[in-house]
C-alpha cells in the first residue's frame, strides 16, 4: 500500500460535485503534484485529508491505515491563505504554533533558531507579521509548517509572493526534507516547478483524476516523436519522401547545420541516429519532450471538450 491513498472518494456541497471517484496513490518519500484549473477539486481534497471536512463516500489510507484523527500530529499543512496573526511577533508566534504541534518551548525556540540561520532571517524574530512582506511572512509560515517534522507535507502554492532567488531557496529546502523521509502532496500552478521537483503527477479536472504518472511517463505519453539534432554536411537527404522522417525546421550557422525532425512511425532513438549517421556527421541529438505546461493545456481542454454535451 502506499503511504496516501485515496479510494473513489465523492464530495458533494449542494448541487455541486467536487470530488467524483476521485483516486491516487502517493508512495512514500515522494513529491507528488496535484494539478489542475481552479476549482477542479483539489482543495476539497487537501481539506479532506487534513480532516477539515470529511467526504460523502470513498476512503483516504494514511501509512498503512484509514486516516483517522490521530493523524493530524504527522501532517504539515501549508495553506494558499496565509493564517498569520499579524500583530503578534514573529518569535512569539512560531513558538506558540510549535507548542500546538507538542514540541515544547525550549525545544520549539532551538528548533526555530535552527531555520531562521538557514534562511538567514534571524533579526525578523522581535518584528510583528504586519511589518513584513508578503514573501517573508511566507517564509515564517513555512518553517511553522515543517517544524515538528511531520511525515507528510502539504504545501498549496507554496512559492507564491517569492523573487526567484527565495523561491530557488524554498525548493532547496522542499528537495531536503523529501531527501530526510518527508512525503510531500504538492499543489500549484506553476508548472515550471513540477518539472524541477515532483516525481509523480495526478491532473485533476471538474473533480475528476484525467491523467496519472510519474513525470517521466506523462511526457512521454504527450511526446510527438520529435528530435533536435545537430549535424556537418549537406541537409538535402532531409527532403527525401523515402525517408523515415519529416523535416518540421531547419537553420544554418556557419558549417554546423540544426534541424527538427518528427518520425513518421515511431522507432528506437537507436535506429533513428543510425538512419541519420548514412547520411551525416551527427553532432547532437535530443528527444524534443512537451512541457507540463503544455501537457496541461492539451489534458484539460482534451477533457473539457470530451466532456461538453451535445446540443
Amino acid at each position: 500500500m502506499a503511504f496516501l491513498e485515496a479510494h473513489n472518494i465523492i464530495k458533494d456541497y449542494y448541487n455541486h460535485r467536487a470530488l467524483d471517484n476521485f483516486n491516487i496513490s502517493v508512495e512514500e518519500g515522494a513529491i507528488y503534484g496535484l494539478l489542475g484549473p481552479n476549482g477542479a477539486g483539489k482543495t476539497t481534497f487537501i481539506r479532506i485529508v487534513n480532516q477539515i471536512t470529511q467526504p460523502d463516500s470513498g476512503e483516504v489510507f494514511f501509512n498503512g491505515h484509514k486516516l483517522c484523527p490521530n493523524d493530524i500530529s504527522n501532517i504539515g499543512y501549508l495553506p494558499e491563505e496565509r493564517g498569520l496573526y499579524k500583530k503578534m511577533k514573529v518569535g512569539e508566534q512560531a513558538i506558540f504554533f510549535a507548542q500546538l504541534k507538542g514540541i515544547s518551548k525550549n525545544d520549539a525556540k532551538s528548533r526555530l533558531m535552527d531555520w531562521f540561520e538557514k534562511f538567514e532571517i534571524t533579526e525578523w524574530w522581535d518584528k510583528k507579521v504586519d511589518e513584513l512582506s508578503k514573501g517573508m511572512q511566507q517564509k515564517i509560515q513555512f518553517i511553522i509548517t515543517v517544524l515538528h517534522e511531520p511525515k507528510l507535507l502539504i504545501f498549496d502554492e507554496p512559492f507564491s509572493g517569492f523573487d526567484p532567488i527565495n523561491a530557488n531557496l524554498l525548493k532547496k529546502e522542499i528537495l531536503n526534507l523529501r531527501d530526510n523521509g518527508a512525503t510531500i502532496l504538492f499543489s500549484t500552478h506553476n508548472m515550471a516547478s513540477v518539472e524541477e521537483i515532483c516525481d509523480s503527477i495526478s491532473l485533476v479536472n471538474k473533480s475528476h483524476v484525467i491523467l496519472s504518472g510519474t513525470v517521466w511517463d506523462v511526457k512521454q505519453q504527450f511526446k510527438e516523436n520529435e528530435f533536435n539534432i545537430t549535424f556537418k554536411g549537406s541537409p538535402d537527404f532531409l527532403y527525401s519522401d523515402d525517408n523515415p522522417i519529416v523535416l518540421a525546421d531547419l537553420s544554418s550557422s556557419h558549417d554546423i547545420n540544426s534541424a527538427t525532425v518528427k518520425m513518421k512511425t515511431p522507432m528506437s532513438t537507436n535506429d533513428l541516429i543510425r538512419f541519420l549517421i548514412n547520411h551525416i556527421e551527427l553532432v547532437g541529438i535530443n528527444e524534443k519532450l512537451p512541457s507540463m505546461n503544455d501537457i496541461f493545456l492539451t489534458a484539460v481542454n482534451d477533457n473539457n471538450i470530451t466532456n461538453t454535451p451535445s446540443k
